[in-house]
């Protein structure tokens, strides 16, 4: 470790930048993805893969972002192939 690394001193997350999702974030798409047989569309677009919605929510600004975020947050609560 160098003299400028101190772990007292590191948050237990690092700041987000904007654009992109925080770990708690990733992992709730994570959870809603897990095991989906049928596709979340927001935008026109279906996304039935964790990494195809991280790969577009990544491509939007802030804004956008949180807004389609937002939109595959309550499948979160449904069933994989519901």
């Amino acid at each position: 470790m160098s003299e400028d690394e101190n772990p007292a001193e590191t948050p237990a997350e690092a700041p987000v930048e904007p654009g992109t999702l925080g770990r708690t974030q990733k992992r709730l798409l994570r959870r809603i993805f897990n095991g989906r047989t049928t596709p979340v569309v927001v935008d026109d677009q279906p996304f039935l893969t964790y990494k195809e919605a991280l790969r577009y929510l990544e491509t939007l600004p802030q804004e956008a972002m949180d807004a389609a975020y937002a939109v595959m947050k309550p499948y979160a609560d449904r069933k994989a192939g519901d």
